[in-house]
């Protein structure tokens, strides 16, 4: 059925949210990185939009392994997981997770909502469990919690390269004094970069990292998105960042060597 979202107004086609108004709670709590793992679009658009429009960082995956490799490469501080996925379950991605010694906060989302079920759930290694449906407020509140009980993250909510600048938390891109203004694809595709900056980032990387892609579509997207990030952080400065590195990638890093 359509839920009106107390956030945007946009209608979401999802039956297991129960929308209610969210409170202000950016300026009580640390921006956060989160990274939704729920194969639902509709649900995770709207978790995504709402996360953010709290002031805080949300990333998504659409599938357990997708999910389960994101969780191992980025630094989240609450992971929010399905337990129903497709190509891998949500409680074996929570255990695969423990196996590899990593301690990111879990909250669990699922329609099984059964004592049983929340306790095979919590005794895979998540941290709390919220049966659907649920409201946006209790979930924001929730993932708060386990976000203060893990005492903040390490990673950088900034990237600088040079005299380029990238905010994650605000999306702002700054060259120098100029504002760069960056379409959603490209900005996660210069947050990729410069996550790794100094490091050639393959074509492969980029397809799975910044299209979710797990296969080459024989396009020639990259090169376009390329392109155009080139020309909106390069083009009228003397140093360029973004370089080509003939057979193997890309590469940010400060300095004119190609």
């Amino acid at each position: 059925m359509l839920a009106n979202s107390p956030i945007t107004g946009d209608l979401v086609q999802d039956a297991t949210i129960q929308d209610v108004p969210v409170q202000d709670t950016a300026a009580q709590v640390d921006p956060m990185r989160l990274l939704i793992i729920e194969d639902d679009r509709d649900a995770a658009e709207y978790l995504v939009r709402a996360f953010r429009e709290s002031g805080h960082v949300a990333d998504h995956a659409a599938d357990g392994e997708e999910g389960l490799a994101m969780a191992l490469d980025g630094d989240y501080d609450v992971l929010i997981v399905d337990r129903m996925l497709p190509k891998r379950d949500g409680l074996s991605v929570i255990g695969e997770l423990r196996a590899k010694k990593v301690a990111t906060p879990v909250l669990i989302l699922s329609a099984l909502g059964q004592v049983d079920d929340r306790v095979k759930g919590l005794r895979a290694g998540g941290d709390d469990y919220l049966p659907k449906p649920y409201s946006f407020s209790e979930l924001l509140a929730r993932v708060e919690v386990l976000s203060r009980r893990r005492g903040g993250r390490n990673e950088e909510t900034v990237y600088r390269v040079g005299d380029l600048e990238l905010d994650r938390l605000s999306h702002r891109v700054m060259r120098g004094k100029d504002e760069v203004i960056l379409q959603p694809r490209e900005f996660r595709l210069l947050e990729y970069l410069m996550k790794h900056s100094g490091q050639v980032v393959t074509r492969t990387m980029l397809l799975e990292n910044v299209w979710d892609y797990h296969f080459d579509p024989q396009t020639n997207v990259i090169d376009v998105h390329i392109s155009r990030l080139r020309s909106k952080i390069d083009k009228g400065f003397s140093q360029p960042l973004l370089h080509t590195i003939r057979g193997a990638g890309y590469m940010i890093r400060d300095g004119s060597r190609t």
